[in-house]
C-alpha cells in the first residue's frame, strides 16, 4: 500500500469524526502532498489494518509511522514548512498538571446552572428508573416512531464517572442497552485499563432513540433529548464525564471545535469536569488512536483521584 493510500484513509477517518482541520505538527497540507509525491511503493502498514486488537496503551503508531513505513521522511522539516505550531493532540497529549488543587488545563465551560431549560415534567423525575420509564413513552421528537427500543442508559446510579456517546446504533436499538457489540467490548477494556467496570460507571448517549440508518442526529432531536441527559447527571452527580466521539463532545460543549483540539483539556458541563476522547467504534477502524485514548482516560482517572482526595 503506497503512502497516498495511507494518507487518504487517515483523512477519511478524520472526516468521519467531523473534523475539517488537519494539523500534522510542522507540516502543512502542501508539504505532505509534496512528500507523498516523492514516495514510492511500500510494504503494507500495520496502522492501516482494521483488525480488532486488545486495548493496549503501548500502541504508539500514528500518521508518522505509516508514512515512515511508506518510505517518506517525516522527521526532517521541508523547505516550505509552516511556522512552528503546537503539536497535534492526535499524536501527543498536552502535559497536564496533577496537583491536588485540580490545576488541569482548562477548556470550555457550559452553563453550570441551566435548570430552567429542563421541562417541568423531566425536572420532577426523581430517579434514573423514572427517567427510563419516561424515555420509553417519550414522543418529544419523531425518533420513537422508527426505533425498536429506547436506550436510556445503564449503570451505577451513584457512579463517579459517566460515559456519554452519540446515539444508539443497531445493536443498541435491538437490545435497549448502550455500547454493546464490538465497540461496547472495547469500552469495557478501556474502563478496565483505569480500574473501573461497566457496573461502576453510568453509560448513556445524547440521544435515547436510534436515528434511522445511524444518520447524524438533527438539532431538534438533540434539543428534545438533552433534558434527559442533564437530569440524569443532576441525579448521579458524577465526578467526571467522558464524552466519546466528536458528536457527543461537540453537542455537550455546544461547539464546532474539532475533537483533536478538545482533547487534553478539562471542560465543564453543568459544573462537572468533562474529558473528550475518541469513540470506541473509531478505535476499531484506527487502532493507532488507542494510545491518545489511553492518555485521555488516564486524565479522567486523575480527576477522579484528585476529587477523592479533596
Amino acid at each position: 500500500m503506497d503512502a497516498k493510500e495511507l494518507l487518504r484513509r487517515y483523512i477519511e477517518q478524520r472526516r468521519e469524526l467531523g473534523e475539517s482541520e488537519l494539523v500534522l505538527d510542522r507540516l502543512n497540507v502542501e508539504d505532505v502532498m509534496r512528500l507523498i509525491g516523492a514516495a514510492g511503493a511500500s510494504r503494507p502498514s500495520p496502522a492501516a489494518s482494521h483488525t480488532v486488537r486488545e486495548f493496549d496503551s503501548s500502541d504508539t503508531r500514528d500518521w508518522r509511522t505509516s508514512l515512515r513505513d511508506a518510505g517518506v521522511n517525516v522527521d526532517t522539516p521541508t523547505a516550505a514548512a509552516a511556522p512552528a505550531v503546537e503539536a497535534s493532540p492526535e499524536t501527543e497529549s498536552p502535559a497536564v498538571t496533577t496537583t491536588d488543587d485540580m490545576a488541569f488545563k482548562k477548556g470550555i465551560v457550559v452553563a453550570p446552572d441551566e435548570g430552567d431549560l429542563i421541562p417541568d415534567a423531566i425536572l420532577k423525575l426523581r430517579s434514573l428508573d423514572e427517567i427510563a420509564e419516561k424515555v420509553k413513552k417519550c414522543t418529544r421528537c419523531s425518533l420513537y416512531e422508527t426505533a425498536t427500543h429506547p436506550v436510556p442508559g445503564e449503570g451505577d446510579p451513584q457512579a463517579k464517572l459517566v460515559c456519554v456517546g452519540e446515539a444508539p446504533g443497531a445493536k443498541e436499538d435491538e437490545t435497549g442497552r448502550p455500547f454493546v457489540g464490538q465497540a461496547g467490548q472495547l469500552l469495557t477494556k478501556i474502563l478496565a485499563a483505569i480500574d473501573l467496570t461497566r457496573e461502576q460507571v453510568f453509560i448513556c448517549n445524547v440521544l435515547k432513540h436510534r436515528p434511522p440508518g445511524n444518520r447524524n442526529p438533527r438539532p431538534e432531536e438533540v434539543e428534545a433529548c438533552s433534558p434527559y441527559l442533564i437530569r440524569q447527571l443532576e441525579l448521579i452527580k458524577p465526578k467526571v464525564i467522558v464524552a466519546f466521539g466528536t458528536f457527543a463532545a461537540q453537542t455537550l460543549l455546544n461547539t464546532k471545535t474539532p475533537l483533536g483540539q478538545l482533547r487534553g483539556l478539562v471542560h465543564r458541563y453543568h459544573g462537572i469536569p468533562l474529558i473528550v476522547t475518541y469513540h470506541p467504534a473509531a478505535l476499531l477502524r484506527n487502532p493507532a488512536w488507542k494510545r491518545p485514548t489511553w492518555e485521555d482516560v488516564k486524565l479522567a482517572r486523575r480527576i477522579l483521584d484528585s476529587a477523592s482526595r479533596s
